[in-house]
């Protein structure tokens, strides 16, 4: 549910024996009537933003790049960009060798 006065989302809060709609805006709705209201929270994983690509074997399809890697020396890497900062700041490129797999980013 969504306020009517913002737009923004309407949060289940308890207000005595039953709960009512809230938004961050002060619109409270009172009318609830026999539209159900539960909560599920579910646990945040902290996920490494390498993670997200690195998961599958999906890098096979990524394109190569000449780069030098820091750990075994090999001059082939499959490369991508990460929106990781603020959306004015330039993205990342983080690069994986192609020999040893090794992950490091690339702020240049």
């Amino acid at each position: 549910m969504f306020c009517p006065k913002c737009g923004s989302l309407l949060m289940p809060k308890q207000e005595g024996a039953k709960k009512i709609l809230v938004c961050s805006c002060g619109y409270t709705s009172k009318n609830v009537g026999s539209m159900k209201i539960s909560e599920k929270l579910q646990e945040s994983k902290r996920v490494h933003v390498t993670d997200k690509i690195l998961d599958k074997d999906d890098y096979e399809t990524l394109p190569k790049m000449d780069a030098e890697c820091p750990k075994c020396g090999h001059n082939k890497a499959f490369y991508w960009l990460l929106q990781t900062r603020a959306g004015d700041e330039p993205e990342t490129k983080f690069l994986k060798c192609e020999k040893c797999k090794h992950v490091w980013r690339d702020y240049s």
